[in-house]
């Protein structure tokens, strides 16, 4: 997809969410079926990922772990918005990686230590490019990934949330 490919196909949508903020609320979903065992099976476009105990909490290491599912929605979200950015602004980005390291410490999430927090100490997310653009373009391109990258700004955001039992 090119810059006038994009460009054609979000201004209409920009628009009319201009127009009528109410269009612009969508709502995503997804949902899980929990297992005999410690796992949860979370249904996908690519099938169903099986969620389990990552070996440092106790896992036998063939379930996904939740924290790096985590990291990979990060990893994919921050992924897919930098190419939409560099496409947008006419910055050729020839190839990439995207990297996300986090740190835990699971004496949290396994009650050894109150002071321990439970989730993710520190996130760093890398991108190594392969790229012409100059220091300025990329400084911009990185700064509007991470302002538009819907996953990085929910972590860095922390939304109200709600848990119930039905």
């Amino acid at each position: 997809m090119d810059r006038g490919e994009l460009r054609a196909i979000q201004e209409p949508l920009k628009a009319r969410y201009g127009e009528d903020a109410k269009s612009a609320l969508i709502t995503l979903e997804a949902e899980g079926e929990l297992g005999s065992d410690i796992t949860c099976s979370v249904k996908s476009g690519a099938g169903a990922a099986r969620a389990g105990l990552h070996p440092a909490a106790g896992g036998d290491g063939l379930s996904l772990c939740s924290g790096d599912m985590l990291l990979e929605a990060l990893v994919a979200c921050a992924g897919v918005t930098l190419k939409a950015v560099a496409t947008s602004l006419g910055i050729e980005v020839r190839r990439g990686v995207v990297r996300a390291e986090g740190e835990i410490d699971v004496r949290g999430t396994l009650g050894v230590a109150k002071e321990a927090p439970v989730g993710f100490r520190s996130i760093r997310l890398t991108f190594d490019l392969d790229s012409d653009a100059d220091e300025e373009q990329l400084t911009t391109l990185l700064t509007l990934t991470e302002r538009y990258c819907v996953v990085l700004q929910t972590i860095a955001g922390k939304p109200e949330l709600s848990a119930s039992v039905a």
